[in-house]
């Protein structure tokens, strides 16, 4: 109602003013397109990867994509092809895909890419003097109100919260739900034996909890409480807790280790609270977006206003920590919140401590060249 307001008084505003000079006002810049057709020399270290790996993964996401009319031939193509060498591999992307240089909105091609992987957790599913911190499956008093089918122009925005009364509250908080008090009693999925481990559980959407007698699980999103999420390293840095040449994953939890009390206020000011539910025996890898398992060093999330999911990106950066050259082929899988952007993507690195050792530390700058169908062109 403000913007109505607003825009009726400015065009009151302007049809009152008889007399005076018009505004001139500048034609609107036109809108850079995000994806420019180039040749494949000048893809960055195209002739060196070795794709493949990209290409099997790529069958993979055939699986959700290969009946859509853009992708249904070279799906179909890659299903047929007896790739069991790199050269055989390189001809098939070049024969039917052209890639085209991904652009940001200013025109400029360097963009960031970081890292995220899937953690592994001892855990149990019965409380026990070890494994005292719980990871919860979706609570039933949490409800989902979806605003668009009341108010159109809002999207596909929600609402998450709770009934007390005749009233709808916002859901619990991270600091409400960890205090103690233990507000979602009975919604316990598993154990696990550190909290600090649990909530960078949180931040990664899913993992993998192994059990006493050697069961692995793998859990994945269910839900979410409906707030914000605030990252506790931006937290960190603007407390001068910790340096921006010294911020990575490990940091922060050996920083929230070694300052028990201190930490376990800081990772209660990031209100935002997961919920999960485990995955089918056969999957030991998070799902992604396309609702299929990503592959360590393979799967990518991207901002798909831009990528489109199941496309191929050649991605050319350098390895966490370091400037040694990491070019290769990889496949448009998943999303993510953080990931906005043209330039934009996160590279999964794997199941356990040592991938998320690299992912931790991937901040890097990096260019993309999405692969597209040549008859779409």
């Amino acid at each position: 109602m403000k913007k109505i307001i607003f825009i009726v008084f400015v065009f009151g505003a302007l049809v009152g003013c008889v007399g005076k000079p018009a505004v001139v006002v500048s034609p609107p810049t036109p809108a850079i397109d995000p994806l420019a057709l180039v040749a494949w020399e000048e893809v960055d270290g195209w002739q060196f990867d070795r794709p493949l790996a990209a290409l099997e993964t790529f069958r993979h996401s055939c699986r959700a994509i290969g009946s859509r009319e853009r992708w249904r031939q070279v799906c179909t193509i890659a299903a047929e092809i007896d790739a069991d060498d790199e050269t055989v591999a390189r001809k098939y992307f070049e024969d039917y895909f052209s890639p085209w240089q991904v652009r940001n909105s200013d025109g400029s091609v360097d963009g960031l890419i970081t890292g995220y992987y899937g953690p592994e957790l001892a855990g149990s599913e019965v409380r026990t003097e070890e494994f005292r911190y719980p990871l919860y499956r979706q609570p039933d008093d949490l409800l989902i109100i979806d605003l668009d089918q009341l108010y159109p122009s809002l999207g596909d925005y929600r609402l998450r919260g709770r009934k007390v009364g005749n009233r709808i509250v916002p859901y619990f908080e991270r600091g409400e739900i960890d205090n103690g008090e233990n507000p979602l009693a009975g919604d316990e999925l598993f154990w696990v034996a550190d909290p600090v481990e649990l909530f960078f559980l949180h931040v990664q959407g899913s993992g993998r909890i192994r059990l006493p007698d050697g069961e692995q699980v793998m859990v994945g999103y269910a839900n979410q409480n409906g707030h914000p999420y605030r990252s506790i390293g931006k937290l960190l840095l603007e407390r001068k807790a910790m340096r921006r040449e010294q911020m990575s994953m490990h940091n922060i939890m050996r920083w929230v280790k070694q300052n028990p009390e201190s930490g376990k206020q800081l990772l209660a000011e990031n209100p935002s609270y997961i919920f999960f539910h485990p995955l089918d025996a056969d999957i030991q890898s998070p799902l992604g977006a396309l609702g299929i398992q990503l592959t360590a060093l393979r799967s990518l999330a991207v901002d798909p206003r831009t990528i489109p999911l199941g496309a191929p990106v050649f991605v050319a950066t350098t390895f966490p920590g370091g400037d040694y050259p990491l070019q290769q082929l990889m496949v448009a899988q998943d999303v993510g919140g953080a990931i906005k952007g043209e330039v934009r993507a996160d590279f999964f690195w794997g199941m356990g401590d040592d991938a998320g050792a690299l992912a931790g530390k991937m901040k890097q700058d990096c260019r993309l060249w999405v692969l597209l169908p040549k008859q779409q062109n």
